[in-house]
């Protein structure tokens, strides 16, 4: 799901400027800075790049590995994921973001402020789950603020715009999590449970599948149509509504093993692949006129959307394709 909380962060951020007013440009932009940050949590995964060298610290860890894997279960989709280290961790990156034209006793408080809350979380870390946790807050605390860095060159955005999109990009990445996997420590450090399990979406583990991944590509949808919206483009003049024959994909695709959260790599490497045939008849290039500044700067044929949204046809039209021949069979 690390693409899906970017894009949905991406989107709802980019939806909120637009509806507020603010030219295409800017509104783009807030879209990128909040879909980076939401980005962020899932730093954790690289844990196992330095849970060896954390783990040897251990010598148990050596002698019985499974105890190394299991400290690293222990962190994965817990600190990072968590709505209180948001709440905590977003202010702190957006005061790292203090534009230059400040005072310079503005910078330095607002950075000296940023690292000590973010050392603070480092250090809540390691206390609660040990130096692997330390090592991932870590982690988290640098991407954070190597984020906030690129915000402070690369745009015109105060600090307090820079703290509210990545503290919303923070809050919205748990969510997509619930049904995929673990559920997150959503209020990490605290022992507090809110979820005992995955959120099932069908009893049948297919159908199951078959809804996580609804999910992943209405929020690629959504990001899709926020751009063509913000760039006023309309759905009609970006989709080759022969991209709809993918759904034929479920007839000779049910035949294959039927796909599950834990091997799915099969279902989704083939149905990617409609969309990627799919694509292939937007190639022409369609007239449209030059309508905003966004627009020419796409140009009059606006290839990258057109293909973009004829491969999400595509795919769509196999997924509900197979969906139903499922169904079919399965009853």
């Amino acid at each position: 799901m690390f693409l899906g909380h970017a894009l949905l962060a991406f989107a709802l951020a980019t939806l909120i400027a637009d509806w507020r007013g603010w030219p295409a440009r800017r509104a783009l932009t807030l879209g990128l800075v909040a879909g980076a940050f939401a980005a962020i949590p899932d730093v954790d995964v690289a844990y196992a790049a330095v849970a060896i060298d954390v783990g040897a610290l251990n010598a148990a860890a050596v002698t019985q590995p499974s105890t190394l894997w299991d400290a690293t279960r222990d962190v994965h989709r817990t600190m990072t994921h968590s709505l209180v280290v948001a709440l905590l961790a977003g202010p702190a990156f957006g005061l790292w973001a203090v534009k230059r034209t400040g005072s310079p006793l503005t910078r330095a408080a607002g950075r000296g402020v940023s690292a000590i809350a973010l050392a603070a979380l480092v250090g809540a870390a390691y206390l609660v789950s040990g130096p692997l946790g330390g090592v991932v807050m870590g982690m988290f605390a640098a991407a954070g603020v190597g984020v906030a860095t690129l915000c402070r060159i690369t745009t015109d955005f105060p600090a307090r715009t820079v703290a509210l999109a990545a503290t919303a990009g923070l809050l919205s990445h748990p969510w997509g999590d619930l049904v995929t996997g673990a559920p997150p420590r959503l209020f990490y450090p605290f022992d507090v449970g809110v979820f005992d399990g995955r959120v099932l979406l069908h009893g049948d583990p297919t159908m199951h599948l078959l809804g996580a991944f609804a999910i992943e590509l209405a929020v690629v949808w959504l990001a899709a149509v926020t751009i063509a919206r913000v760039a006023g483009f309309s759905l009609p003049e970006l989709v080759d509504l022969r991209a709809l024959a993918g759904v034929a994909y479920g007839v000779p695709a049910v035949a294959m093993a039927p796909p599950t959260l834990e091997v799915s790599y099969h279902f989704v490497f083939s149905i990617l692949s409609v969309g990627v045939i799919s694509a292939g008849v937007s190639t022409r290039p369609t007239a449209i006129p030059s309508a905003t500044e966004l627009r020419r700067q796409f140009g009059r044929h606006p290839l990258l959307l057109s293909v973009t949204f004829t491969a999400l046809t595509g795919i769509t039209a196999a997924l509900v394709g197979y969906a139903v021949v499922y169904l079919v069979v399965a009853a």
